[in-house]
């Protein structure tokens, strides 16, 4: 069960973490943010929860720093838009150290300090090995061309861990709908594109990442079971969902009191229906 963090707020991030959810999603992506204060996201994230919650955050775009940067604080990453097996090798390298899929990250001298945080889980490998299987990396399929072009990643590239389908993206690239991401929708080429995304995980049977949301008006206990029936890791919760629902609650406030707001506004206290003289600021309008 993961939140997403839609917000570059360190606040929200301390507030929710210690609430046992099993990953965050930190999004780089849409929500600007330097690089302190997306490191400052994950470490405050693994602290406030005491490690049970794992960071994931999802880059902006394919770039080797930012992808860098991401692994070097700690967290997982998500990276978005791959749509070829180029890019998605591109990904792999980026994120890699050594000979392992043709590895271009650097070796941070001073994330990695010597007899502190240099020691491997697996005292039979070096740090550099252990820390290639350490940190996963999720890619997502955002186009009809990524679901068609699947397979040949999946084959060429086995050290992706787990994929995502975009769907709200794939939808716009196909000129449909957004309708969230394909709630109800029926358009023959969209169930033939995600029937190949589907048969496509499986047939490789790797772990596959979306949105299921667990309350109105956007999901409900029954969609997230069955979303649970497939899914390997359940974005279920928003950070911006719920602070949009104090929209809500202005809306029902605003009618509940609507009656009262003339009547209390105009120098009455709502008592007596009288309206008291404007004040001199020392009388008040009293005697």
């Amino acid at each position: 069960m993961c939140y997403y963090s839609g917000l570059s707020a360190l606040p929200i991030t301390r507030f929710l973490a210690p609430m046992g959810y099993d990953a965050v999603w930190i999004d780089w992506e849409h929500t600007s943010c330097n690089v302190e204060t997306m490191t400052s996201m994950v470490h405050e994230a693994i602290f406030m929860s005491q490690g049970r919650t794992i960071p994931w955050v999802r880059v902006p775009g394919h770039d080797h720093a930012a992808i860098g940067y991401a692994l070097d604080c700690g967290a997982s990453i998500v990276v978005p838009q791959v749509e070829t097996v180029e890019e998605a090798k591109h990904v792999l390298s980026a994120a890699k150290y050594g000979t392992k899929q043709r590895g271009t990250r650097s070796a941070p001298p001073f994330r990695l300090i010597p007899f502190l945080t240099d020691t491997p889980y697996d005292p039979n490998r070096d740090i550099h090995k252990c820390v290639n299987d350490q940190a996963a990396i999720m890619i997502q399929i955002e186009s009809a061309e990524g679901v068609r072009n699947l397979d040949a990643i999946l084959t060429e590239c086995p050290d992706i861990d787990v994929v995502w389908f975009g769907t709200l993206d794939c939808r716009v690239s196909m000129n449909l709908e957004a309708k969230m991401g394909g709630i109800g929708a029926d358009e023959p080429e969209w169930l033939e594109i995600s029937k190949l995304f589907f048969d496509t995980i499986d047939k490789h049977d790797k772990p596959y990442a979306g949105f299921a949301f667990c309350a109105p008006p956007y999901g409900s206990p029954e969609k997230i079971r069955e979303a649970a029936k497939r899914m390997s890791l359940i974005a279920m919760s928003a950070d911006v969902l719920h602070l949009g629902a104090l929209a809500q609650d202005l809306m029902v406030a605003r009618e509940a009191v609507g009656p009262f707001v003339e009547r209390n506004g105009n120098g009455t206290n709502g008592t007596n229906g009288k309206e008291t003289e404007k004040g001199d600021g020392e009388t008040n309008g009293k005697e």
